[in-house]
This record gives C-alpha cells, structure tokens and sequence, in this order.
C-alpha cells in the first residue's frame, strides 16, 4: 500500500491531490463517492484556512522592502479596510473551482495511469509522479482563469466588484481575454521544481521508513499524513517564487500597473527586495499546511464513512 495509498486526500488550497481510493478498480461503483468526499473534504478545508490564504496573497502582492508587512500587520490591515467577514474574500471562487479541477485532475490522471501500465495495473511512484504532473499541468491550462479571478477577488477593495461575473466582465471589458491567462507561464514552469522536490523528500522517507525496519506496506494513518505533508510542503517551497510571480502577474491592475512578463516580474522584485522578496507571503503559507492537511483528512474520512464506502 505505501505512505500514498495509505493516505486519502490532502488539500494545502494550492494543490489538490486526487485521493488514491478512486484509482482502485474494486471501487469503481463507489467512483462518485469518493469524488464527492474528496471535494467535500477541499471545500471545508480550505474555508477554515482561508484568511491565511488571503494573508499569502496580500503580502505577495503589497509586501515590499520599504513597507514590509507581516502575517500579523496583514491580517489587521484586511480587516480594518473590509471588516472581519473580509477575510474569506475569494473564498467563493476558490471552492468553486474545485470540482472542475478535481474532475480534470482524475480524469487525466486514470488516463495516464492506464497509459502507462495499462487498466489493471498498478504504476510505480516515478510513474504516477508523471501522471499527476500532466493532471496538474492540464488541470492548471484549463481552470487558469478561475485562477485569475481567485486573485482579484481576494485583493479586491470593499465596493469594487460586485461578484464574480462583474469581476469577470471588467477584467475582459477593461484587459482582454489574455488577461485570464496571466500567470500561465510560471504556473507551467512551476510544476518541475515542485514534482521533482516531492519526489525527492518522499524517496528520502520512504528509505528512511524501510531502514527503520518497519512494515512499508502498512504506516500508520499519522506516518502517511505526515509523510505526505511534508514532501508537500517541501514542494511548495522549491516553487514558490514561481508561485509568486503568478500571483503578481496575475495581479497586475492592482499592483503592478503594467502588462508584466515573468522576466520583469522577477527583475523588479530583485530589484527592490533581494532575493526574500521572493519568499513574501512564506509565513502563511507553511502555517496553513498542517490545519489545511489535517481538516481534509478528517473530513474526507467522515465523508466515506457517511457515504458507507
């Protein structure tokens, strides 16, 4: 079974990952059953976090060396400007777009699957490594502009759209449609730094696991969670400058005032902040880990013992 199979779904709000029940051929019945309680287990787990995620974005986009802005000064300057209530803004969006990435992700992923070891096997992790980065790749292509929208919404000012059609009529009313893919290209770009990281830290584990002289088939509901956060996390943070760029990219009426490319993007951070401006937003976005991994994995496991799979 291993750390991964042993672990259901985990939803960090930046990437969810299809949980391995749906790829097990005795459960093809049960199919949609585990598709809803995947995505139920999203939608709460990124409610609960989503004034860190908010928090990331904000200081992303409006943190700089000469007004540094800390998770703490974040927070209060969202509130004092929206209220309390302010904090979830883009949280609609962000659950919204949840079940066609979820949809997409497994859908490519079986297809890959099958591809590489045909309907009834089982491929090995590079394999399935594979697999899932060209679900996410092909996920990302095609929810990019719910992407965008996400951004604006929870950078948005009290009064300055009136939802996310409004927001979706200025942005192509005011930018064009190309606006909707900005971004595109360090969300693309990076898919690579954090595969290979995750792939790494959990080869790393898993020799750890087998050297301790412990079952490998069957860890612990605590060793899978952990295990996979970890080499999660450790993904995220390879490719959060890239992440980051995507977000001011994607952000740019509000912060950046021009048509940015990723290149100057990159240039004008190092520019005015070093090499940590790279990293704003980081405090958030390892805070929201644990409680994003560990709502999901809780609440994915009610939901398949409500559901009776």
């Amino acid at each position: 079974m291993g750390f991964r199979s042993h672990f259901g779904v985990l939803d960090t709000g930046e990437q969810l990952m299809v949980p391995v029940d749906v790829l097990e051929v005795d459960n093809e019945g049960a199919l949609w059953k585990f598709l809803l309680s995947g995505a139920m287990a999203g939608a709460v787990s990124r409610t609960g976090t989503a004034p860190l995620d908010r928090a990331k974005v904000y200081m992303q986009v409006y943190s700089t060396k000469t007004n540094f802005m800390n998770l703490l000064g974040g927070l209060r300057s969202m509130v004092q400007e929206g209220g309390f209530c302010s904090l979830w803004r883009g949280n609609g969006i962000n659950i919204l777009k949840i079940a066609p990435e979820y949809a997409i992700k497994f859908s490519v992923f079986e297809q890959c699957k099958n591809y590489f070891c045909g309907v009834h096997g089982s491929p090995p992790f590079q394999e399935r490594l594979l697999a899932g980065s060209l679900a996410v790749a092909t996920s990302q292509t095609l929810i990019n502009p719910m992407e965008v929208l996400k951004t604006r919404l929870t950078l948005r000012r009290t009064g300055q759209y009136e939802g996310l059609l409004d927001c979706a009529r200025q942005i192509l009313q005011q930018e064009g449609t190309r606006a909707l893919y900005r971004g595109y290209l360090p969300n693309m770009l990076g898919i690579i730094p954090y595969a290979c990281t995750d792939l790494a830290v959990y080869e790393m584990l898993r020799c750890l696991w087998l050297k301790s002289g412990r079952d490998m088939e069957d860890p612990s509901g605590l060793v899978s969670l952990s295990s996979v956060t970890l080499s999660t996390t450790c993904g995220q943070m390879a490719s959060y400058p890239l992440t980051l760029v995507r977000t001011r990219m994607q952000a740019q009426d509000t912060a950046e005032g021009t048509n940015p490319t990723m290149c100057g993007v990159f240039q004008r951070i190092l520019a005015q902040q070093g090499w940590p401006g790279l990293y704003r937003g980081m405090t958030p976005t390892l805070l929201k880990v644990l409680p994003a991994g560990g709502i999901s994995y809780v609440v994915y496991e009610a939901m398949k013992k409500t559901l009776d799979v």
